[in-house]
């Protein structure tokens, strides 16, 4: 018996935020997500780094986080490695995240984001994250693509 989830690949450090509730908007230039809405999508953990320091930023920054939560943070991320489907998370609504959109608003969004600079992004609320109990090997792709979950490797 397996599971069949639609799956996008996120760059660390990123999965591993997603995963860990730290990230509960994925942003993307386009509405990739929102077919998703109300469904469950599988994450994926890429093999590359997401290029860019700017989640340390908002990380150390509007989030408070000190270095050794930073650190155990990315190594709670990195616990089953890359290549993998490492867990599921459930998809909200999407919007249009509009250029005049600043101030307190902005700032809970790039918060929420751990990102900078989303005006003009779609915007997608993640909730619900859970680790798989085991990742599943996977290449990954581009965009939006699906995986057979084994039941046994469910949450």
């Amino acid at each position: 018996m397996s599971l069949q989830v639609w799956c996008l690949s996120f760059r660390q450090p990123y999965a591993g935020l997603v995963l860990d509730g730290v990230k509960t908007v994925e942003s993307r230039w386009r509405p990739l997500l929102a077919p998703l809405e109300n469904q469950t999508l599988g994450i994926h953990i890429a093999r590359r780094d997401w290029e860019g320091e700017e989640w340390r930023a908002v990380l150390s920054g509007p989030l408070a986080m000190n270095r050794v939560q930073i650190q155990t943070l990315l190594e709670s991320g990195e616990r089953f490695g890359r290549g993998v489907v490492a867990g599921l998370v459930d998809v909200g609504g999407t919007w249009l995240c509009s250029a005049s959109t600043q101030g307190e608003e902005l700032q809970h969004l790039e918060r929420s984001a751990v990102l900078i600079g989303l005006q003009e992004k779609h915007l997608t609320h993640l909730s619900n994250p859970r680790w798989l109990k085991e990742p599943l090997r996977a290449p990954g792709g581009r965009d939006l693509w699906t995986a057979e979950i084994p039941v046994e490797l469910l949450p």
